[in-house]
């Protein structure tokens, strides 16, 4: 090894014995949100296998927490190891089938992926498309049922890229209807907005970790209907799980299992409404206009005129220590998210976050034109 190739290795060496440093952030973007310490220390414990006696039961008491989440008795309800998108694939590839009609309500970047995801299993898409920050009427879905009579229809119900939410009532009989299975994306949602699967008819339904739970991201929540299970058969695995992310995972711990959801539901509205109010007092617009709309996890505002958002985020991040986002898919470069789920929800972030923006504006460049 010649003599600089030496010392650069040595240098390496060096840098992995050394401890690990990780910054301590608040974590108000879109997610992952911060672990609470309860849950960091139930992912501490030692591993055990994922064919132990122990980790079936492990499995089967996160199987009765996931129910609770969901408000469902589907007896199909698992925790599959990946992120919240792996289980939007893992919803598609076990109900989507090749020249299968699917119609998919666009209206944020979710929609534009389960498009994506659907086109590549071969399904003949059709698409309902609103602008973003805005939601689907009954009476739009009836007429885009009514037109195109998909086996399968796809909606979110927390649009995180825009910071809107999807009024559910109703839409599970009227799929039902028009013998179309309902498919809700609750990534951003759950457990910070009401949602109610067997109540709501929901067909399938699936959410992420790393948001309102709190727990790190890779485990993925998703239930199945038996309505569902009788269209077609369910090859969901998750053989070699990851056992300590079950531990993260277990019901003692995550937030919305502590709390209770209604308490967590009203938590999250009140907190929204208090940050709403604040934003609006710092002259920030906000993004959608429906008060109703706004989904309490994930608040989107326009960013100021005369402002560059990657300006502030970067501000308030070095600055603050807080992490914020821009915007994401059709709201890139548009606005300003900032994230309230579960542990971090809480009024006194939400002050704290604030005065980070007032910060920001009064520090950051901003241009004339």
């Amino acid at each position: 090894i010649p003599p600089q190739t030496g010392y650069i290795y040595l240098f390496m060496f060096i840098s992995l014995l050394q401890p690990l440093l990780v910054p301590d952030r608040l974590m108000l973007g879109p997610g992952p949100s911060n672990v609470p310490p309860r849950i960091l220390a139930a992912g501490g414990r030692q591993l055990i296998g994922h064919i132990h006696e122990e980790m079936f039961q492990i499995m089967d008491e996160i199987k009765v927490g996931i129910q609770y989440a969901f408000q469902t008795q589907n007896a199909l309800t698992l925790a599959i190891s990946g992120t919240g998108h792996c289980a939007m694939e893992a919803a598609l590839l076990n109900t989507v089938e090749p020249g299968d009609a699917v119609l998919v309500a666009v209206n944020g970047i979710w929609g534009e992926r389960a498009v994506d995801v659907s086109q590549r299993l071969g399904a003949d898409i059709h698409q309902l498309v609103k602008p973003a920050g805005e939601y689907f009427t009954l009476k739009e879905i009836e007429e885009g049922l009514a037109q195109h009579m998909p086996s399968l229809l796809f909606i979110t119900h927390g649009e995180s890229s825009t910071g809107v939410v999807q009024p559910l009532d109703g839409l599970g009989d009227l799929c039902h209807r028009f013998n179309c299975l309902l498919l809700v994306d609750a990534v951003a949602s759950l457990g910070g907005t009401p949602i109610l699967m067997d109540q709501q008819g929901i067909d399938i339904l699936y959410t992420g970790s790393q948001k309102v739970l709190n727990a790190p991201p890779g485990t993925a929540p998703i239930s199945f209907s038996e309505r569902k299970q009788l269209v077609k058969s369910v090859c969901v695995t998750s053989a070699s799980c990851r056992s300590f992310l079950l531990f993260y995972f277990s019901p003692s711990c995550p937030f919305v299992f502590v709390q209770g959801l209604e308490n967590s539901w009203k938590l999250h509205k009140e907190n929204s409404i208090y940050l709403c109010e604040g934003l609006q007092r710092l002259g920030f617009t906000l993004f959608v206009k429906e008060p109703e709309a706004r989904l309490p996890t994930v608040n989107a505002a326009w960013v100021p005129s005369g402002y560059d958002w990657k300006e502030i985020t970067t501000f308030i991040l070095n600055t603050h220590g807080i992490e914020i986002s821009g915007g994401l898919g059709p709201s890139a470069g548009k606005v300003l998210r900032i994230g309230l789920m579960g542990y971090n929800s809480t009024k006194f972030n939400i002050d704290r976050v604030l005065h980070a923006l007032q910060d920001a504006l009064q520090h950051c460049h901003k241009s004339k034109m």
